[in-house]
């Protein structure tokens, strides 16, 4: 029947599926590497190829472009002022959000769902509406324009995801592994130590991944809340204007590539998380 419809002109069902799947998968592959191509591009030529027409599709492997972010007053000291918030950002959200996904998931107590539900509702409220009380609080207890401040804004962006994130996986671990470590002489807490945390290391690892990338790609909190001790985001932002068209694809090629190692170094975690099989 296959052959028939081939050779009257009709495709398959199952070769039109797969094509149309293939397409989805090559424009998507596009959507992401495409843009990220054209920023190394531009990062990696000298700043005058940068500002000129038509672009190469091929990087001069210039690093004038960099060197200028570099030497730019302040960029570096905004370079690290991100990697400490983000670093703050995943350690907090992880040693609060784990504990609250192993309360979630082996005990019960009463308004348990609602809670559950109140801290999905915590990304319900916009960033923006709570800028003017944030900025005042943290002003009035001296957080305002601190390194610790800003990562206690991203912990609570981040806590969300590390709580659920947690919770779905230590719900996969059957409650009858830490009752027969209990038998055999372990306290709850070695126990866990020993059993449940290596099982749950790919969900604590992506948590990780999740928080720190929030922290590190978040403008809106760094530009309210700081001043002199801006993040690269806020930082670029400030600067967005006045700043040459080489510098702003310096930032922005320094913003995506740590990211993309930080995830790319951990990817044995998330595909152990998901139950794929990282050969």
């Amino acid at each position: 029947m296959n052959k028939t419809l081939s050779r009257n002109g009709i495709r398959p069902v199952g070769s039109s599926a797969k094509l149309v799947y293939v397409s989805s998968v090559v424009l998507l592959c596009a959507w992401v590497i495409v843009p990220i191509y054209f920023l190394l591009i531009n990062t990696l030529s000298s700043p005058e190829t940068v500002n000129s027409f038509p672009k190469s599709f091929f990087p001069e492997f210039d690093f004038g472009s960099l060197q200028f972010f570099a030497e730019f007053s302040g960029m570096l000291t905004a370079l690290k002022n991100s990697i400490a918030v983000a670093f703050l950002t995943m350690i907090m959200s992880i040693l609060i959000g784990a504990p609250a996904g192993y309360a979630l998931s082996r005990f019960d107590f009463v308004g348990k769902n609602l809670f559950r539900l109140l801290i999905l509702l915590t990304r319900a409220f916009p960033l923006p509406l709570l800028a003017l009380p944030l900025a005042v609080m943290f002003i009035q207890t001296g957080l305002d324009d601190t390194v610790f401040g800003l990562s206690l804004v991203h912990t609570t962006l981040a806590i969300p995801f590390a709580v659920l994130i947690t919770f779905s996986l230590f719900s996969g671990i059957p409650l009858e592994l830490e009752e027969a470590a209990w038998t055999l002489g372990c306290t709850r807490l070695s126990a866990f130590r020993k059993v449940v945390l290596p099982l749950i290391l790919p969900g604590i690892t992506a948590s990780a991944i999740f928080a720190f990338v929030i922290s590190w790609n978040e403008v809106f909190a760094a530009a309210v809340l700081t001043i002199e001790n801006r993040t690269l985001t806020a930082f670029l932002l400030q600067n967005l204007g006045t700043s040459p068209l080489h510098l702003k694809f310096a930032g922005g090629f320094i913003l995506v590539v740590p990211a993309l190692i930080f995830i790319f170094a951990v990817r044995k975690y998330l595909f152990a998380m998901w139950g794929i099989a990282n050969r």
